[in-house]
């Protein structure tokens, strides 16, 4: 999935290539603008199956048979624009497809023998990563801008004037039945106002099935509605001549900070725990956020089970769907619940919090496998972290093609560094005897016993089978 914080690469507008002098590209039909999102070249007589639209379309007319119906058909698709090198086939642009294209209002490029379609491709992704990096050092700019406005004594005015110099409009804080609560900027025009009002009843927070954003342009500007959470079923809606790539990331985090700011008042407990939210959605580390939620080392807890999730002595819990997870602060201990299977990670420290959440998710699977009500994580290495009964079983059939004493031969000299003289003494056998039982392992194993990497994973192989051969008290419980 997509990264939702982060705005999508902006287009590149023909005009910008079209003044590229190193490129000498020329329009010769179709509108003088479009929006180019990628470059794909071909040579198929119909390339329509194979278009996502958007793109700029590159060819040399290799089986140009019908150009009416090759203009029509990348039109069809949704293509920005298409280009036409001139040799090797045609000398100059066609005049059949120059008309077609004309009339199927596709913009049409004449690249010049000197220009590879490669550097057109090149010189897409490099106007591509500039308004890139553009939209991300405004998007930045903007949720710093925000985090300020959030900390004002009086906060929602502040983001609100913030998101509409962000944006280059009006933003607003609309009430349940469309009224406008809060605005800052230029105030839209009453048809602009009435088509906002009609979006923000799409979105209708609350409302089972409703999107959480919706967008419209039908009424000239552009006009977005954000749902925010919480019992008021507040909306917050924009509107602004155009849109900027990472206008949806910015708008996004207001909406995330004005429902945290609209809500209703807050115990300390639930106000601590929004500040913290607030702080990681702007970009700070666990490890600073940590100290607001409680003392550490912390704990994570991975449960499955039916009905309301287990009472763990904490209010940072995740549910969805009978499977929770749980933040426990203070390194508290945690103990069987009923109806609920549990993984559980080691104690951390808040900056260690992803690898304690890996750990829990993999005891959890532990705990179910083995049908017990709570496996904690298993310190000990690399072997701690894979499951005893899948290695066990990967283990048996690597090691199927040996029987012993090639096992036991095989064994024995990978412990002993490949040393034949000390092998053989260890197994009172002929050094030429080790030899030969290596060799047959190699064989029955087709594995080069020289690389390391295959004496490592067999050494393994051959510590999980020992070990499910000869059980030992492990550490889950």
């Amino acid at each position: 999935m997509p990264d939702s914080s982060v705005p999508p690469t902006p287009p590149v507008p023909l005009s910008a290539l079209l003044t590229r002098t190193d490129l000498g590209l020329r329009r010769i039909a179709g509108p003088p603008e479009a929006d180019v999102h990628w470059v794909h070249t071909s040579e198929m007589a119909d390339p329509y199956p194979y278009l996502l639209g958007g793109e700029l379309l590159l060819t040399a007319g290799l089986q140009l048979s019908d150009p009416e119906r090759y203009a029509a058909r990348v039109a069809e698709a949704g293509a920005a624009a298409l280009g036409f090198g001139v040799t090797p086939v045609y000398d100059t642009v066609p005049a059949a497809l120059v008309d077609a294209c004309e009339r199927h209002r596709l913009p049409l490029l004449e690249v010049p023998p000197t220009t590879t379609f490669t550097a057109v491709a090149r010189a897409v992704w490099g106007l591509m990563t500039r308004a890139r990096h553009h939209e991300l050092r405004r998007v930045a700019r903007a949720q710093q801008g925000l985090a300020a406005a959030a900390a004002r004594p009086d906060p929602v005015p502040a983001v609100l004037h913030q998101l509409a110099v962000g944006l280059g409009g009006w933003a607003g804080l609309l009430g349940p039945g469309g009224e406008v609560l809060r605005a800052a900027g230029p105030e839209p025009s009453p048809h602009a106002a009435a088509a906002l009002r009609r979006l923000a009843a799409v979105v209708a927070p609350g409302t089972p099935g409703s999107p959480a954003s919706a967008t419209d342009t039908g009424a000239g500007p552009h006009l977005a509605a954000y749902a925010l959470t919480g019992p008021r079923q507040l909306v917050l809606g924009t509107v602004a001549e155009r849109r900027e790539a990472g206008d949806h990331t910015v708008a996004g985090v207001a909406s995330v900070l004005l429902s945290l700011l609209t809500a209703d008042r807050q115990g300390a407990g639930e106000a601590v725990r929004s500040a913290a939210l607030v702080r990681l959605l702007l970009g700070a580390a666990p490890a600073e956020v940590a100290p607001l939620l409680g003392e550490g080392p912390w704990t994570v807890v991975h449960a499955r089970g039916e009905g309301d999730p287990p009472d763990l002595g904490s209010p940072l819990v995740e549910a969805d769907g009978g499977h929770a997870r749980v933040l426990v602060p203070d390194g508290r201990e945690v103990a069987t619940r009923p109806g609920w299977t549990l993984g559980v990670s080691a104690p951390v420290a808040a900056g260690e919090l992803a690898a304690a959440d890996a750990q829990a998710a993999r005891a959890l699977r532990r705990a179910e496998a083995a049908r017990t009500p709570l496996v904690r994580h298993r310190t000990g290495g690399y072997a701690s972290l894979v499951d005893p009964e899948e290695a066990a079983a990967y283990a048996r059939a690597l090691l199927a093609p040996l029987a012993e004493p090639l096992v036991t031969t095989l064994r024995t000299w990978l412990s002993l560094h490949g040393s034949w003289d000390r092998t053989a003494v260890a197994l009172g056998v002929h050094r030429n005897t080790v030899r030969q039982r290596v060799a047959r392992c190699a064989a029955l194993l087709d594995a080069d016993l020289d690389d390391m990497d295959v004496r490592t994973e067999l050494w393994l192989a051959l510590r999980s089978a020992r070990g499910r051969a000869e059980p030992h008290s492990g550490q889950c419980e």
